[in-house]
């Protein structure tokens, strides 16, 4: 069964080793534009609430969100039809062109709503084209996903961390139309690092197809794996009731009672623990890998769990710290068990489904906390919050499917 399962991935590599010229391009390109990404909240907030409002922040970021769960299920389509690595590129060049136009409407003047509106959901629906690939070309870059997701996973959080300072610096240094064209600048190299990867196409099957069969067959796929849609669903709970409002709650609260900087400072322990967790991952492989992850999980209670008790900043950022190392652990078991365990010809279509699931259950999250903020307390919902995270790490570890699944 093992080597069956081997013998279903591309022949792409004839060593174990991590960095070779594919590898070390397709991280060049992941980063950046994970930089990039990381730089677009903290320009939206800032730039476009000087201009119009927090509603006009509010809306900008939900026109990006809305696009990419929408459009993410035929990103997988178009990415298994025409390749992952065209369809990430095509969606660089997207962002270069929107990130541009902006930069340009900023460096000029203050750009209408409408401007931003339309840039925003071109934005979101070029991310919803992109992202799909992102897992299908681990597998055709690297040896050994496991290593280049927890590499990958580092990368993310350092990016985390120095993005939104990138940005705030030149938001205060040069301002938002500069901020801007660093932004289109990440996409741009992205593209160029993408189309210099040298892989193998794999062969599709001869038979016709259209759209529609092949978001069928992506279902059909996905459906049959029970312990991927177990997770899915039990990360939906987790998306509603922890990961979408906890940016929003914690950000007040902490804000509130200790100051920006002090959250600064929060968020610096959550990106250290997301580097620890991610090196961590690189080394230890589990026989049983989302079994592993569920248990890890479980630290991610901390993150809730600290700003609700209110505790000193040192031991906030150790909760933040903590809760980061489950992240990035689950993370990398998470990935690594998608991408070895799905044929390659199906896995970007499959990974659409599994990324619209998650980002949809975030997005009500966020729609939600404030509206419930109204008639709920903030430490309570994230005393909620607490107890879901532990009863999704029960949710996991109790599924069979989840617990059993072994590493191929």
């Amino acid at each position: 069964m093992k080597l069956a399962l081997l013998d279903r991935r591309p022949p792409v590599a004839t060593s174990d080793r991590l960095w070779t010229r594919d590898f070390a391009l397709f991280f060049g390109a992941r980063t950046v534009s994970l930089l990039g990404d990381a730089m677009l909240p903290v320009v939206a907030a800032l730039a476009v609430g000087a201009i119009h409002g927090v509603s006009g922040v509010g809306y900008v970021l939900a026109v990006w969100t809305a696009p990419f769960v929408i459009f993410v299920l035929f990103g997988g389509v178009f990415a298994d039809r025409v390749g992952a690595r065209t369809m990430m590129i095509g969606a660089d060049v997207v962002r270069i062109l929107t990130q541009g136009v902006l930069a340009v409407a900023f460096l000029t003047g203050y750009p209408p709503l409408w401007l931003l509106l339309s840039a925003s959901f071109l934005s979101g629906t070029a991310a919803a084209m992109f992202q799909p690939g992102v897992n299908g070309m681990v597998p055709l870059v690297a040896a050994d996903p496991q290593r280049a997701n927890g590499t990958l996973k580092v990368a993310e959080a350092a990016t985390q961390v120095g993005g939104p300072v990138l940005a705030g610096l030149l938001m205060v240094l040069a301002g938002a139309g500069t901020v801007y064209a660093v932004d289109a600048g990440t996409f741009l190299l992205s593209a160029l690092c993408l189309a210099l990867v040298r892989i193998r196409p794999l062969a599709r099957a001869g038979k016709p197809s259209t759209v529609l069969l092949d978001l069928r067959r992506g279902w059909s796929e996905f459906r049959s794996r029970s312990w991927m849609w177990s997770v899915i669903l039990i990360w939906v709970l987790f998306g509603v009731l922890v990961f979408g409002p906890y940016i929003p709650l914690s950000s007040r609260l902490i804000g509130d009672r200790l100051g920006d900087v002090a959250y600064a400072w929060v968020m610096a322990g959550l990106g250290a623990g997301t580097v620890l967790g991610g090196l961590v991952a690189i080394r230890l492989r589990p026989a049983r890998p989302l079994a592993a992850g569920g248990v890890a999980m479980s630290g991610f209670a901390f993150i809730p769990l600290s700003v609700a008790l209110e505790l000193p900043l040192p031991l906030l950022m150790a909760g933040h710290l903590v809760g980061g190392i489950a992240w990035a652990f689950w993370s990398v078991m998470w990935s690594t068990s998608v991408q070895t365990q799905v044929a390659p010809e199906v896995l970007n279509r499959v990974t659409a489904y599994e990324v619209a699931g998650s980002v949809a259950g975030m997005a009500v999250g966020q729609a939600l906390v404030g509206p419930v903020l109204g008639i709920v307390d903030p430490r309570t919902l994230l005393f909620v919050a607490t107890g879901v995270s532990l009863a999704v790490c029960a949710a996991l570890l109790l599924t069979p499917p989840v617990r059993r699944l072994r590493r191929a």
